[in-house]
């Protein structure tokens, strides 16, 4: 999905970008209500400050060891040391961090921790709209010394002197978590694999970056990182829901928090969630080996919005929704249940000024004349990666060995200058490899007078770090698999005077922005060797317009344009899109109330989806036996007329629910009826023609035989295309190719209408459907003082259509009667006066300020979609994309009235409250229903 962007007319500042509209600007545009300034809560795994915690109390050595004889453990090297600190941090750990406290007030002193400044520039961008709250884990603790202090040991008031400190800074809400539970969920579950001393496969950043894991488990200790995966998500959702404030927009980061989104919805049905993912999305066939891939992408799908860097990521992920959970995809994103949750794409840039600034800093000038000085006459190139499997220095150097061997007249010509920073988790194994590989370069074709490779393992400061970036002749990038890669955003910006090529990995995120840059496959080394040669050759007019090209993209595509352009994509799809209008969940008090006061009832139900889950084949669909408990009860109740109004054909429904007495059945979505303690079955479409079938099946088999996995199911009245087991993607194109194919050559001929159902087409008479059967029973039944239907899909909407149309005649009727009274009472003139009064005061009553206003959503028939702000200066969310999964209870405080509700009529979906649906409640499973059932039988105490 194209993202959509607003940009002013002109610019006279080179490093100007295009002018984002003001969210409020964006929302009038929108038809959405803005209040003066809305809120932000931004949630990423990490805080951007690290917390050095300050002991006034001890003057001691306290962590000196404790018997033990082991040493403390020193803080991770991500995080900088403060005395090596001057400056602002830089991106992707290229600087040191920064003292953001010069005296320990209170009890901790702030840091800047390393990397991730892109995203932070974006989102701090968004503050001159947006009032903006930064959520994440607190992080590792040091003391004054850098030595790690154990959550344990953390005392409240230092907990207190942080959450004090970091709100008054930049209204940050740190979370604490338990050492075990922090490193469970990171070490052991989102990163590496490793958990304290114990040693896991790979999971989420290895996965995502198409790493498969190779060692047996007995599945223990993934079930004990999953666990403090599940926690620590459950926690972030916790701290949202403790900040949020109705009208609150959440954007939350990344892979470490998949859960949250789902978690969320749970308790804020109404919150509007934006998810961004800044890994790669793996394709399903990688994705479908994660062994709790199902919850993975549930929790996902809890947001409103999904963002990923590149076009295939997000393909993939849409992928993944289909083939994995099989869910169905549309042209905007994955339809989950009956809710659309967009995807899109949103790559993400750098904070252009600042970089600007920084290159042009006054401590970066001496250190390029000095890397000019040691390399005077040699070309040089520049590398700059972290010390993962996945940035490709392995293949990068070995591509360079092919390049001095196939160009021996570049050698002592050429130097590679490779900076590698050290990753969280030392791996020692590719430290070695990529060791040895240097040293054999070095070996070969080097000399006493010439290195050909000059390899740090090392952090860099940020004018060292801009000094080779300024100086380099080619920037080179062989990441293997990378989800976006902003060095060579960076490089690109230090090259304005220099306009060296960049060659760039086609495995980034970047590579589908930037096409300026010489792409290359990173296993194909010959490849890359040629490609490094012509970058050398280039010309310096070719060079210049490759450069403009790649300046230009970055100038426009910054940090700030990602975050606004992401938020304003939600806002516009949130409140601009043709949502339903949710339906309430099933009162459970008031249809308990109902029922009990009724003295005669009319109870109806689909099977399949309604009273049992949908399986992937028909047969599996068994009932279960707390379900026939409850519809035993129901149907031995003298004032119940229970009936089973479903598709499936006679032969199942006897089999299945025969041996219930007094139980009714529809077969064949309204072909054939059985009455309650009879066991006849009366056809209603006997004097049908049915000689439509032979085109129908001929049309049918043509699609089973080229749709692997489908099936034909054969009814008296109907014939069923069944694609639930065939491929996702294919077998949804081949049912509308087989659903136009029909249309044309059936349907402008023959009285039969197509039905679309789950996973399946159904051709039936064009009369047959469950609405009349639910038509005739409620004229068999005139005196009914409770109705109540229950399904699930498509076909179940003629019932709903029908009660509904029964519901509005007899209000109809009251009114009718109501009016003759009126009239009979009072003259015209009277009555002209007393309706207008009656109208001016609901006029007045639904403005009056002590009325909370209700959400104004969009329907079909062209009336404004929005939402209204109600909640002082915040921005009133939109409707719930994926709403919270609830158990129903005699407790329940729902305040919404069912659309549509006339009495003691109960129409009840099986699915999300935004599932487009005539029915004026719903239940999210048939378990819930079937509890429902329970509760109304007496089979379950309420």
């Amino acid at each position: 999905m194209s993202s959509i962007t607003f940009h002013s007319s002109s610019s006279t500042n080179s490093l100007s970008t295009p002018r984002a509209v003001p969210l409020t600007e964006l929302a009038e545009t929108a038809q959405i209500v803005l209040s003066a300034k809305p809120r932000l809560i931004n949630v990423t795994h990490q805080i951007p400050y690290a917390c050095t915690v300050v002991d006034r109390t001890s003057s001691s050595n306290t962590h000196a060891s404790s018997g033990t004889g082991s040493p403390p453990n020193r803080r991770s090297s991500y995080i900088a040391p403060r005395q090596q600190a001057s400056q602002p941090l830089g991106t992707d750990g290229s600087t040191d961090a920064t003292s953001c406290s010069s005296h320990p007030d209170g009890d901790c002193i702030l840091e800047q921790r390393r990397g991730h400044s892109a995203l932070y520039s974006g989102i701090m961008s968004l503050r001159n709209d947006l009032e903006t709250i930064q959520i994440g884990w607190v992080g590792e603790l040091a003391d004054q010394d850098g030595y790690v202090v154990p959550s344990n040991k953390l005392t409240e008031s230092h907990r207190l002197a942080m959450k004090e400190k970091l709100w008054n800074k930049e209204k940050v809400v740190p979370i604490f978590l338990e050492d075990s539970r922090a490193a469970g969920h990171y070490e052991g579950y989102c990163k590496t694999g490793k958990s304290l001393s114990w040693s896991l496969p790979f999971f989420l950043w290895p996965l995502f970056h198409y790493i498969l894991w190779d060692e047996a488990t007995d599945g223990r200790i993934e079930k004990k990182n999953w666990d403090d995966y599940v926690f620590v998500n459950q926690q972030f959702a916790d701290a949202i829901v403790e900040q949020y404030k109705p009208g609150d927009i959440v954007w939350i980061h990344d892979y470490h928090l998949l859960l949250v989104p789902h978690m969320l919805r749970q308790k804020l049905p109404s919150a509007a969630i934006g998810v961004f993912i800044h890994a790669p999305f793996p394709s399903s066939e990688i994705f479908r080996c994660l062994p709790k891939r199902v919850e993975i992408l549930n929790g996902l799908l809890g947001a409103n919005q999904i963002g990923f860097q590149t076009y295939s990521y997000a393909r993939h992920f849409i992928s993944c929704c289909t083939r994995v959970n099989g869910y169905e995809s549309t042209p905007r994103g994955v339809d989950a249940l009956g809710s659309t949750v967009w995807v899109g794409t949103f790559p993400i840039g750098i904070d252009a000024e600042r970089v600007e600034r920084q290159r042009k800093a006054p401590g970066v000038l001496p250190k390029m004349d000095a890397i000019r000085k040691t390399y005077k006459g040699k070309r040089i190139i520049v590398g700059r990666d972290k010390l993962d499997l996945v940035k490709g220095v392995q293949q990068k150097l070995q591509a360079f060995e092919k390049f001095l061997n196939d160009y021996p007249d570049m050698q002592g010509e050429v130097v590679l200058i490779q900076v590698t920073s050290p990753p969280l988790v030392e791996n020692s194994k590719l430290e070695a490899k990529i060791a040895e590989l240097v040293a054999h370069i070095n070996g070969t074709y080097g000399s006493l007078n010439f290195t050909p490779v000059h390899h740090y393992h090392q952090h860099i400061d940020r004018d060292e770090y801009y000094a080779l970036l300024s100086v380099a002749d080619i920037g080179l990038i062989t990441s293997v698999r990378d989800g976006m890669n902003t060095t060579s955003l960076e490089y690109i910006m230090c090259q304005q005077e220099n306009h060296g090529p960049l060659i760039l990995s086609e495995f980034t995120g970047t590579a589908g922005s930037l096409g300026g840059a010489m792409m290359v496959n990173p296993w194909d080394y010959q490849g890359v060797a040629k490609v490094i040669y012509d970058a050398l050759h280039l010309s310096e007019a070719d060079k210049l317009v490759r450069h403009n090209q790649l300046h230009k993209h970055v100038l426009s595509h910054t940090a700030q344009y990602w975050a606004k352009n992401f938020i304003s994509e939600l806002i516009l799809n949130v409140g601009t899109w043709d949502q339903s209008t949710p339906t309430p969940y099933l009162d459970l008090s008031v249809i308990t109330d109902r029922y009990r006061k009724a003295k005669k009832r009319l109870l109806m139900f689909d099977y399949d989806g309604t009273l049992t889950p949908i399986r992937k084949t028909p047969g599996a669909a068994v009932p279960q036996e707390h379900m026939l408990k409850a519809l035993t009860a129901l149907a031995a109740d003298p004032k119940n007329i229970v009936w089973i109004i479903s598709g499936r054909d006679q032969k199942v429904l006897e089999e299945w629910l025969g041996d219930i007495e007094n139980l009714g059945f529809s077969a064949e979505h309204g072909s054939f009826m059985r009455q309650p303690g009879s066991k006849k079955w009366v056809n209603l479409t006997e004097s049908m023609d049915m000689g439509w079938k032979n085109d129908v099946i001929e049309i049918f088999t043509y699609y089973t035989e080229r749709t692997q996995g489908s099936f034909i199911e054969h009814k008296r009245s109907s014939l069923t295309w069944h694609y639930r087991m065939a491929d996702p993607e294919f077998g949804a194109f081949q049912a509308k190719e087989c659903q136009n194919h029909l249309e044309n050559a059936v349907l402008s001929k023959l009285p039969v209408e197509i039905l679309v159902g789950k996973k399946n087409l159904e051709v039936r008479p064009t009369m047959v459907n469950k609405g009349e059967i639910v038509k005739r029973l409620l004229a068999q039944h005139p005196d009914v003082e409770f109705v109540a239907c229950a399904g699930d899909d498509k076909t179940d909407e003629d019932m709903f259509r029908a009660m509904a149309g029964q519901s509005n005649s007899q209000a109809n009727n009251n009114r009718r009667e109501q009016n003759n009274t009126v009239v009979e009472s009072y003259n015209d003139d009277l009555m002209a006066e007393t309706a207008a009064k009656i109208a001016q005061a609901t006029l007045e009553h639904s403005h009056s300020p002590t009325v909370p206003h209700a959400h104004v959503h969009g329907h079909a028939n062209g009336q404004t979609n929005g939402y209204i702000a109600h909640h002082g200066a915040h921005l009133h969310p939109p409707t719930p994309t994926t709403p919270a999964p609830q158990t129903p209870s005699s407790s329940s405080t729902s305040t919404t009235s069912p659309r549509g509700a006339a009495g003691e009529h109960f129409s009840i979906t099986i699915g999300h409250a935004l599932k487009k649906t005539l029915a004026n409640w719903h239940v999210t499973s048939p378990e819930e229903l079937i509890r429902v059932l329970g509760i109304l039988s007496g089979v379950i105490d309420n």
